[in-house]
Order: C-alpha cells, then structure tokens, then sequence
C-alpha cells in the first residue's frame, strides 16, 4: 500500500506515529510518504532550523521530548544561555544543545550547494523514521502573519509566523500569508507520491498554516484533485475548538468557522472541485456528519483525541477504512 500523508508539526506527527503502529499491527505491507510544511522555517543565529520537519523526524524516530511535543528529549540549552548572555538574540525563540547539532548539519549541507530535499534524506539517515520524509519544495515559502498594530501608519503590522506564535502567543490575525508560495515548486517526488499514492490522508494539522501551506504551493493541489487515490482529511477541530494550537486564530483570518464541518467544507469535495473524498469528525461533533455528507464527503464521527499511541493508531485504522469505503474496496 502507497500511503501519502501531508503534515504539520505536533498534530501530524502524532498521527503518523500511530499509522506505523496500526500498519504494523495490522502487518499491512506499507511504504509511507509524508509531505512536510516548511514553510514555518527560519534562520536562527546562521541556522536554517525547520521545525516541522523535525518534529515528524524526531517523533517517528524516537528523540522527540514527550511532553513538548517539539525539540530533542533530555536537552540542554548552554549554547542558548551563552547566546544570551552575549546580546544574542532572539531570546524568544530558544534551541535545545542537541538540536542544534540538526540545524548545523542542514545548514552545512544547504551552504554546500544541497536541496533542502537532500539535507532531510540524511539527517532522515540517523532518525530512521520509518517514512520517506520530503519537504513540500526546495524554494523557499514563509508564512507572515498580519496582526493590528495602533503604532503603524495603516493600523497593522506583518511578521513572521514564528515570531507571532511563539514570541506574541498568537493574537487575533488580520490575514495570513504564504510568501514565496506562488513561486515555489513541489519537492521532487511529492507530485509523483500523490499521483501513486493508494490513499492520501490529511491528519488533524493546522488547515491553514500547516495544510494550508502546502496547497498554496502550484501543482500540489492539482496532484491531490487529479490522484486516483481517495483523499481522506481528519478534523483538528473538536467541539469547536482546536485540540491545540492556534487554528481557531487562522481560520477567523481566512473567514472559516471554528468547526469540524466548516474545515471539511473548506477543503471541500473533490467531485465538486475541491480535495476531499472522506472527512472523519470526533465523535462529539456527530451532528455535523449531515452538513458535511451534504456537501458530497463521505463522513464518519469517531473519537479523535490523540490521548496515547493506541487512540492515534485507532483513529489511523479509521481513516484507512473509509479510504477503502470510498474507493469501493
């Protein structure tokens, strides 16, 4: 089975880990394909860092910090502390010792004339994380996010994503925007993965500044409306509000409802346009599956809280079954 999955940071990478682990219990004969946002990267003091890369590397390959859900376990920050200590910024934004050592062999690989492509196939050398890992493209994409700001001239301000998350704590957003996108191409491979693909699945990542990403960059969407593969999504919304994360804030940006069926009919059906065949909803949104069915996605409520490695690999064996009742199978 050709499984093609695209992903975020924390929320994709939890659900991939539990696909692994259903495909193995399931003893499915598999190879993984998993399309990463990048456009969340950033240069920190001379280093390319790209997060949500890393984050499904780490994940899948054992060396995440359990409880941050990003970053390497058992990390220190003496280079950190140092950097601070010499007016180095910013402050707001801290690496982990042994992350580094991740962000100075991309970043040596990239000055030596490599895609960004290739730095993840070997840093993927060491972390072994059971998927062909690629990047959404080689080019650079950086999502900006306008917020108001009374001191400007017009009233707002545009900064970038890391620096509005991490540094402001997401505060209401204006209008999100892909920089780059319009101009970048897919990844070698990722257009080929979708076009292969048996099943596409969109785990419950970020619609807007993780999915959404990597839609905006040409030809990806294309491949995902042309694939003969059924196209799966899972809700990041539950109850009407995001499980973690700030895709309440980017959806109220892009006009989207806070809602599992307003994501799913913001995607919208593939056979009216749009990218989805199946959309999964947790069960407490059960009264949504009608809106989204009338819309022409197929729908199921089952329970989506990634709790432990078993709710995510059950909620994997959920999205593969109704891959298989779309596709007739």
């Amino acid at each position: 089975m050709q499984v093609v999955a695209l992903a975020g940071g924390i929320g994709g990478a939890r659900f991939l880990r539990g696909l692994l682990a259903h495909l193995d219990a399931a003893a499915v004969a598999a190879e993984v394909t998993v399309i990463g946002n990048t456009a969340d990267d950033i240069v920190l003091h001379g280093l390319h860092v790209s997060p949500d890369l890393d984050t499904v590397m780490y994940t899948l390959g054992g060396g995440i910090h359990p409880e941050q859900g990003w970053g390497r376990a058992e990390d220190t920050r003496s280079v950190q502390k140092e950097l601070t200590a010499y007016g180095e910024g910013p402050e707001w934004f801290a690496l982990g010792d042994r992350d580094i050592a991740t962000h100075l062999v991309r970043t040596r690989l990239l000055s030596e004339g490599a895609t960004l492509s290739e730095a993840t196939a070997v840093l993927c050398e060491r972390w072994r994380p059971g998927v062909r890992l690629l990047p959404m493209s080689d080019d650079p994409v950086t999502t900006h996010v306008t917020i108001a700001d009374p001191s400007t001239a017009d009233g707002t301000r545009t900064l970038h994503f890391q620096e509005y998350w991490v540094r402001l704590g997401a505060p209401d957003a204006l209008a999100v925007i892909p920089v780059g996108a319009d101009k970048a191409a897919p990844a070698p491979g990722v257009c080929e993965a979708i076009g292969s693909a048996d099943v596409v699945l969109l785990p419950p990542s970020n619609p807007v500044v993780s999915i959404g990403t990597i839609l905006a960059v040409p030809g990806i969407s294309e491949a995902l409306a042309a694939t003969p593969a059924p196209v799966v999504g899972l809700s990041p919304i539950i109850g009407g509000a995001p499980v973690r994360g700030m895709a309440d804030k980017m959806l109220a940006a892009i006009g989207v409802p806070t809602s599992a069926a307003a994501v799913a009919l913001h995607y919208g059906a593939r056979r009216a346009g749009g990218l989805l065949d199946g959309w999964l909803v947790d069960s407490g949104d059960a009264a949504s599956v009608a809106t989204v069915e009338a819309a022409g996605i197929r729908c199921r409520a089952v329970p989506l809280l990634m709790r432990d490695l078993a709710a995510s690999a059950a909620m994997a064996a959920e999205a593969l079954t109704l891959a298989a009742v779309v596709a007739g199978r």
